[in-house]
């Protein structure tokens, strides 16, 4: 692999004598090629939360590391995932978002599919040896869902959702992020790395300066987790989820543990999944790698369903809407910047700040799971 072993060594020292990840770990077409391998294709992603298709027929096509794959729920109302092609000679089945009604058709030869992945028509193959309609169904991948939040994966062995994120369900469980639903989202697309998304989302030490205008400085303290997933929480007596009271925030959703009320918790299920948890509401950072240098960022944002029966909520929730976009925009302001840097020939690791610790946390995570964390 093309990365410095000396940089790697001081890249996981301990925080207080640490240096961040070699400039490759971040602009390496095979460091990226290693990671599609190791990590996205074997690890649980997020993909959409269980109320986007609420209703037989629903679809919602995404692009993935591993490939097109669609989102669909079946007429016996279960959610499935699968490669979104057709089995006869791979052209895209669906796009976009909407109802398929009962069948998905592909629109290149009119093969046929039913909304549990079987296949249903496939014209002029009555004379073709061997074929067999039900070896020909749409190619599923694994899914599984957690508090309304429906996850996949491309292959079927490795542990079940709920192992993977171990405790994290635990630690918002006061939240009851189940009786949540997604009411906003934006999709971005910034000309950075996958892991400088995160890294970034799990820091404080850049607030006060890119964020100065908006949420300004903060402080956070550093959480145990089990499982893969990392946290911290920046203290706030109040939600930081607006910029200003112009306009009522919500309340706090009752039944609060008394961790959760100290503030708000900013967390990466690695690889790729941040969830940021407020007093009074949820919202998400689903990153997609792209290329090395190059990544797609949803920004989502869910409520207590209560709260959308609520005749002012539209303009209650306004603000928060303005303020998850405006704060990811400024991030994908800096990690542009960032980015284009780390491309300089003269570029060496620097020294973390003891602020860095979840930073280094998920590089080290990603150098495990690629064997290339370096012994001793």
């Amino acid at each position: 692999m093309p990365l410095n072993p000396n940089e790697l060594s001081e890249a996981v020292q301990p925080i207080h004598r640490a240096r961040s990840m070699p400039a490759g770990f971040y602009t390496d077409p095979a460091i990226f090629a290693a990671e599609r391998e190791a990590l996205f294709l074997r690890h649980w992603f997020f993909l959409c939360r269980d109320e986007q298709l609420p209703n037989p027929g629903d679809y919602r096509a995404f692009d993935s590391p591993g490939g097109p794959i669609v989102a669909l729920r079946g007429a016996d109302g279960i959610l499935r995932v699968f490669a979104n092609y057709c089995r006869h000679r791979g052209s895209i089945l669906l796009e976009g978002h909407g109802n398929t009604g009962a069948k998905v058709m592909c629109p290149y030869h009119a093969w046929s599919y039913l909304t549990d992945g079987r296949l249903y028509g496939c014209p002029d193959m009555k004379d073709a040896e061997g074929f067999d309609r039900r070896e020909n169904g749409m190619v599923a991948l694994d899914c599984q869902s957690w508090a309304g939040f429906v996850f996949a994966r491309f292959t079927h062995e490795g542990p079940s959702l709920q192992e993977h994120l171990g405790d994290l369900p635990d630690r918002f469980a006061s939240h009851k992020p189940q009786d949540m639903r997604c009411t906003w989202t934006v999709t971005l697309e910034p000309d950075c790395n996958w892991k400088l998304i995160l890294e970034n989302a799990m820091e404080t030490y850049h607030t006060g300066i890119v964020h100065r205008d908006t949420v300004g400085a903060q402080t956070s303290r550093t959480l145990p987790t089990k499982g893969n997933w990392i946290c911290i929480q920046v203290i706030s007596g109040r939600s930081i989820a607006t910029l200003s009271d112009s306009v009522p925030p919500f309340d706090k959703i009752e039944g609060l543990d008394d961790d959760a009320r100290m503030g708000t918790y900013f967390t990466v299920a690695l690889p790729t999944m941040q969830f940021a948890v407020a007093q009074d509401c949820l919202w998400w950072l689903n990153v997609t790698p792209i290329s090395a240098g190059k990544s797609r960022l949803e920004i989502g944002g869910c409520f207590p369903k209560a709260r959308l029966s609520q005749p002012d909520f539209e303009e209650r929730a306004a603000p928060y809407y303005d303020r998850w976009e405006k704060v990811g925009r400024e991030d994908v302001g800096i990690l542009e910047k960032q980015q284009k840097a780390l491309g300089s020939a003269l570029y060496r690791p620097g020294p973390l700040s003891g602020r860095d610790d979840m930073v280094q946390a998920l590089g080290v995570w990603v150098l495990d799971h690629l064997g290339l964390r370096p012994e001793g």
